[in-house]
């Protein structure tokens, strides 16, 4: 089995033949193909928001079965109060059917509710029940204390610029997105 340090890591170089094989009968790739996974940003930022996501998810998973999309709904409602469906997902950065899905979830087990919107019958205001409010103040100490570890492995004099490139590359690729949008060429 590959360990993630050693998948993720191009230090370790081609120890895993078949990651670089493309015809998966063993004949080697390209000695310097032009792009490689382990080297490309935007690769290494998905895989480690996904094992971030996966370990947090463990956080929250055993006690109250809430997968990633229903945690995140959770906790905008518990920190913004009433918003509608379409509000929670560009705040989570989800989609409208994932945002559907896991207020549908949130509703079944009675920790969200969902009331009509007056001036828009075709949408809702939803927020948390009780019972939402108690899974929340549950799960957040835990979460945070998830946070502090994962943290913990950045040296604190590397935090703050941690959390700022983080920032610089989010806007970033809100303005790609936007100049590819209308039509200006990636590069």
């Amino acid at each position: 089995m590959i360990s993630h340090s050693t998948m993720f890591n191009p230090a370790h170089g081609d120890r895993h033949p078949a990651m670089n094989d493309r015809t998966g009968n063993g004949i080697s790739a390209p000695s310097d193909p032009p792009l490689t996974l382990e080297t490309f940003l935007p690769w290494r930022l998905s895989m480690c928001a996904q094992l971030v996501s996966l370990a947090l998810a463990k956080v929250h998973a055993d006690r109250h079965q809430l997968g990633p999309p229903e945690w995140r709904v959770l906790v905008i409602l518990a920190q913004f109060g009433n918003m509608t469906a379409k509000a929670v997902g560009a705040r989570a950065q989800m989609h409208k059917t994932k945002v559907s899905r896991a207020v549908a979830v949130l509703e079944k087990r009675k920790l969200v509710t969902r009331r009509s919107n007056s001036a828009d019958l075709r949408e809702a205001f939803l927020s948390l029940t009780p019972a939402g409010r108690c899974a929340y103040d549950e799960l957040a100490p835990g979460a945070l204390e998830f946070a502090d570890r994962l943290i913990a492995a950045i040296d604190p004099a590397d935090r703050d610029a941690l959390l700022r490139i983080l920032e610089r590359l989010s806007q970033r690729s809100v303005e790609i997105a936007a100049d590819i949008a209308n039509g200006s060429p990636a590069r």
